[in-house]
């Protein structure tokens, strides 16, 4: 016989541990709908997810370098799908719920504008007196408002607990789920794993990308970050010498599972002492409970000042990047001017969200390659 959506909710309940989610205590959709038969709630969420349109343009938007630069090197797409991996693979020693944790991971990036963190930047100055602009938000705008899928209602209609955890920037007045009687400060365990699985995939896959590229050095690494000269030590100490390929990969690889290993033991520990039962026992919590070590977040900001000091600003990323966000400025006041050249879903929020705010949706869901097409139709080839 198949296995039902109510045997599986069993099983969440015999095998996570009580201050998981279970998906049998959701808070639930905004629109209703018929529980799917087969699956968890959680397991259509990560399906909707899945088969967006916004997903998939994740495949052509920026992550460190542009998109096209290099076959091997990550986009936006390929970051979410690590951080979705990482985040399954913690869940799952903490004893939580898998499922939910994954689909705010595959979701989380939905909202990010082209060329990556400055084009964040370029479309919250240009939105400045308008609301602003941050990709968590908007994330949270794609699912609920802007895909279009659905006969009976818009957006993705996801569980309340998804929706939950994709806003990370919230105020002790505006988290979501504060409520009467309920003084909520903290989002669920598998919310906050997600943003730190986040934090462990773009650090030590920066690092790969910036090794690959050239503009990073095995060498200097060693001279300067700790947090590399430990985990090649442990490398060679296992394998002896490797291939350059295979010896990057086995470093980054360790990196990867000492962070893990760390945040599993630091968050088990402040779980027990917390003594939290439930979620909403979590959500009560004034602090994550998701940390890492005082240890490896010394370290972690170590290797976080030397990114961004040799690879983000490096002139080979830094540069390209500014001359494309560029784009994104020049297009936005060019659309100002000329509404009616943006695209028909675009033109009928602009009724509801205002001019600029529906040409900033507009232009936050290009991917690198059509901003820089559309760029080039409106004002000719770049030099």
């Amino acid at each position: 016989m198949p296995r039902t959506r109510a045997e599986l909710e069993q099983i969440e309940k015999q095998t996570l541990a009580p201050y998981a989610q279970f998906s049998a205590d959701s808070r639930g959709r905004k629109y209703k709908e018929a529980p799917p038969e087969w699956r968890t709630q959680y397991q259509r969420d990560r399906d909707r997810v899945i088969h967006s349109r916004a997903f998939r343009r994740l495949e052509y938007k920026t992550q460190v370098f542009l998109n096209g630069t290099g076959d091997h090197l990550r986009t936006r797409l390929t970051h979410t799908i690590e951080v979705a991996a990482i985040t399954r693979n913690i869940t799952r020693a903490l004893r939580l719920n898998e499922d939910l944790a994954e689909t705010i991971a595959l979701a989380h990036d939905l909202g990010h504008s082209p060329f990556g963190h400055k084009g964040e930047v370029v479309l919250n100055r240009l939105m400045k007196k308008h609301g602003g602009f941050e990709h968590n938000r908007h994330s949270l705008r794609i699912v609920e408002e802007i895909e279009q899928k659905y006969p009976l209602f818009p957006g993705l209609n996801l569980s309340w607990e998804v929706r939950e955890g994709l806003i990370k920037h919230y105020t002790s007045y505006d988290h979501p789920s504060k409520r009467k009687g309920f003084d909520a400060k903290s989002s669920a365990l598998e919310a906050q794993v997600a943003n730190l699985a986040d934090e462990i995939t773009y650090y030590s896959h920066d690092l790969d990308d910036g090794l690959d590229s050239g503009l990073l050095s095995e060498k200097q690494l060693n001279k300067d970050v700790r947090i590399w000269r430990q985990a090649t030590r442990t490398v060679e100490k296992q394998f002896g010498d490797l291939a350059d390929e295979c010896r990057r990969y086995f470093i980054i690889r360790c990196i990867i599972d000492m962070q893990v290993k760390d945040v599993v033991e630091t968050t088990e520990e402040k779980i027990r002492r917390a003594g939290v039962q439930s979620a909403d026992d979590v959500r009560l919590q004034s602090k994550s409970l998701v940390q890492y070590s005082p240890e490896r977040r010394e370290l972690n900001l170590e290797l976080r000042d030397y990114l961004y000091q040799n690879l983000y600003y490096n002139p080979v990323v830094h540069g390209p990047n500014l001359r494309a966000v560029k784009m994104l400025e020049e297009l936005f006041n060019y659309y100002l001017k000329h509404p009616e050249q943006i695209g028909d879903q675009a033109r009928k929020r602009m009724r509801k969200e205002g001019r600029r705010r529906a040409i900033c949706d507009y232009l936050a869901g290009m991917t690198d390659r059509y901003a820089m097409q559309e760029h080039e139709r409106i004002f000719g080839p770049s030099p």
